[in-house]
């Protein structure tokens, strides 16, 4: 999967992702401690998701802006320490307020290293821009399903103030990113050659399209991810079954992430996310119609499928804005997914107004007309950085 990608340079920058969304992901995991500690209702609760999911997805297009006008590889270390170190002291706060303050902050070292970080990804992935991608992308699904455990395990273990371990990855990954800088740069392209590319024509009608197509992807996505434990309580098959469906659905995401950045470079980008799109929506009708076994495993081949290409719309959104690389990636992770997790508060409403059931149903809309708008998508005018010009030492 990974010949023409350097692999220290990916393993270093997937693991930046990993201890970046680590930090994010352990956010779940913590909620249910600060509610006793602090006794709060589920409305504020769901404001500290809230400040998580503005400051670590709307903001990212701003530092990918950064990243494109001046360059920004600060951003990695500190994108990766920062979110460790806001959510580790998130857990220690005094008060209610100081806590939202800290999660901010977490939210704000995720946003920061994301465009950076999948732009020198990029760069290090050379012909294999979708494989590469795909490697860099498992680094955060890894990390977003560990953050859950690490945080409850050194909480059940040693109170809250356990939490203070969250900071730890964080800090080593940015120690090993600090040292791998002078690697990570050779694979720059030269001043000449980013002359040229600040020249190339972009595709913004190409980019929003595809944007909506991520946000309704993600739908799918954020709304079994809230929606699958209480549908399970619903089913009277208890919390612990449905945490394990979870997981399933996040490790078969995971997996699909690995195969469709392969499947992309040989097949191309644009089929392999429409076909994404024609299992998923089926899949997921599946596991809310169908009880039992069946229904179980529809749900975790859906994860595969809904999670599969996020690597495969990242290259294309770079693609389409070859001219703003930092911009696009901050979009396409950012503020086109934080639209899926707002998609979430919505069927939470729906949930509540007209039924559980009927909220799950309505994910499956998203990749069902996703589908439809893929055939709307141009092909790139270029592919830029399929060979990148090495700067000089």
């Amino acid at each position: 999967m990974l010949a023409g990608v350097d692999r220290k340079g990916m393993a270093a920058l997937s693991s930046g992702h990993l201890a970046t969304d680590l930090s994010q992901g352990s956010l779940a995991a913590l909620l249910p401690f600060l509610v006793t500690r602090f006794d709060l209702d589920y409305a504020l609760a769901a404001a500290l998701v809230l400040a998580a999911t503005i400051s670590s997805s709307v903001v990212q297009p701003i530092f990918g802006a950064v990243s494109d006008a001046r360059g920004g590889y600060w951003l990695l270390p500190g994108g990766v320490g920062l979110a460790g170190i806001g959510m580790a002291l998130a857990c220690v706060m005094p008060s209610y307020w100081l806590v939202v303050l800290c999660v901010l902050v977490a939210g704000l070292g995720v946003a920061a290293y994301h465009p950076e970080g999948s732009k020198i990804a990029s760069y290090v992935s050379g012909r294999r821009r979708a494989s590469g991608m795909a490697f860099f992308s498992i680094g955060g699904n890894v990390g977003f399903a560990l953050g859950p455990l690490l945080a409850s395990t050194a909480i059940l273990a040693w109170g809250l103030d356990g939490g203070l371990v969250l900071a730890l990855p964080g800090l080593a990954v940015a120690a090993l990113l600090v040292c791998t800088r002078a690697h990570l740069a050779s694979f720059v392209p030269s001043a000449a050659r980013r002359a040229r590319t600040r020249t190339e024509p972009g595709q913004p009608r190409a980019l929003a399209l595809l944007l909506t197509v991520v946000a309704l992807r993600s739908v799918a996505h954020m709304g079994l991810f809230t929606f699958v434990p209480l549908w399970e309580v619903a089913r009277g098959n208890g919390e612990a079954h449905g945490t394990r469906l979870l997981s399933l659905f996040l490790l078969a995401g995971a997996a699909g992430t690995l195969v469709g950045g392969p499947l992309a470079d040989r097949f191309g980008r644009r089929p392999v996310v429409r076909w994404s799109f024609v299992v998923a929506a089926p899949l997921v009708l599946v596991y809310i119609l169908v009880p039992g076994v069946v229904g179980e495993a529809a749900l975790v081949l859906s994860g595969a499928a809904v999670i599969g290409t996020f690597g495969v719309t990242l290259v294309m959104s770079q693609e389409y804005m070859p001219n703003r690389v930092g911009m696009a990636s901050g979009l396409s992770i950012g503020f086109a997914i934080g639209l899926g997790g707002v998609a979430a508060l919505v069927l939470g409403a729906v949930a509540d107004v007209v039924g559980l059931e009927q909220a799950l149903l309505a994910t499956a809309a998203g990749p069902a007309i996703a589908f439809f708008l893929t055939y709307a998508l141009p092909p790139a005018r270029s592919r830029t950085h399929t060979r990148p010009v090495v700067a000089p030492a």
